[in-house]
């Protein structure tokens, strides 16, 4: 992981073994962009109302205010990049901590919508 004032790049494996269950529910950040960097396998996308599938070698970026959700499509591994700020970054670590369920909560304390 690259972490910096301005952005963080995690790098993550999906391992493939709930295909089409999203990694990320429907949610919106309003004052943060994020991104993707498909490495290996492909991520299925929603932004909007639009779904799509980036393969490997692919890119996508979701502006600020734009509703979305990923999820990896196959039973294959994904290996993917995600460039994010630091708000973003702590929202993630806040949800994984395993220490609160209040997920609605804790998007609204990062500037982000929970929406499904």
């Amino acid at each position: 992981m690259i972490v910096s004032e301005s952005f963080v790049i995690a790098d993550w494996t999906d391992p493939g073994t709930h295909p089409g269950r999203p990694i990320a529910g429907l949610h919106v950040h309003r004052s943060d962009d994020e991104a993707w960097i498909v490495l290996e396998g492909q991520l299925g996308f929603r932004v909007g109302d639009e779904e799509r599938t980036v393969p490997a070698g692919g890119s996508l970026l979701v502006p600020r205010g734009m509703p979305h959700s990923y999820w990896n499509p196959t039973s294959e591994p994904a290996r993917y990049l995600l460039v994010m700020t630091p708000r973003i970054h702590r929202l993630i670590e806040a949800l994984r901590s395993g220490q609160r369920d209040d997920f609605a909560q804790i998007f609204e304390e990062h500037d982000s919508e929970l929406l499904a």
